[in-house]
């Protein structure tokens, strides 16, 4: 198996999550972006966390420990969007390709990414899409050719994250795949707190 990165997208401001940043909030006893990078780290070799660097010293505090080398990429374009940090995290994976969430996604599952760095083999992304919407901050992508792609939406002005996609050979992985090989709750993510509150329930529920 070739190498695999993941690339934490951490750097949004949490707008509906209030002054504190989300990526390190406690979720049932455990900083979000832990539970994230604890539960790809089965699928992956490394870490990248794309974010602010005033973000960095509360994030690396809460990723001591982790089961994977944890390394970070400061954003190159602040407050530009996931797209931004896409490319930036993208630029410092190191491998040929990665594996991209957000850092709100505490219900990732590794068996579903690891399906998913199947179905991107000898092509630029493999990208879910359990309904009409893509996944593309649940996707795993050919790092360089992402970014190139990312960077070029941005310098054209384009905000719409899925558009770097059509500029890639990508593969769809439908609903139909995702419940044979994941949960659709691997996709959910918590922006408020009442999206922790649920979260919190659930996982004491486990």
């Amino acid at each position: 198996m070739s190498e695999r990165t993941a690339v934490v997208l951490a750097g949004g401001r949490s707008t509906r999550f209030g002054d504190e940043d989300k990526a390190v909030a406690d979720l049932a006893g455990t900083p979000m972006i832990r539970r994230v990078v604890d539960r790809v780290a089965p699928a992956v070799d490394a870490v990248v966390v794309n974010c602010r660097p005033a973000q960095i010293p509360a994030i690396r505090e809460a990723l001591v420990g982790a089961a994977v080398p944890v390394t970070f990429a400061e954003d190159d374009y602040p407050d530009e969007g996931p797209m931004a940090g896409m490319a930036t995290g993208l630029r410092t994976a190191g491998t040929e390709f990665a594996f991209v969430v957000a850092c709100d996604m505490p219900f990732v599952e590794a068996d579903f990414v690891d399906y998913l760095f199947e179905r991107a083999a000898g092509h630029d992304a493999a990208v879910p899409r359990p309904d009409q919407w893509f996944e593309t901050t649940h996707a795993v992508y050919r790092a360089t050719a992402m970014a190139d792609a990312c960077e070029a939406a941005l310098e054209a002005g384009e905000e719409r994250i899925v558009a770097p996609l059509f500029d890639l050979d990508f593969v769809v992985v439908d609903d139909t795949e995702v419940r044979e090989h994941g949960h659709r709750h691997t996709f959910e993510n918590c922006n408020t707190r009442e999206d922790f509150a649920d979260a919190e329930r659930r996982l004491a529920e486990r």
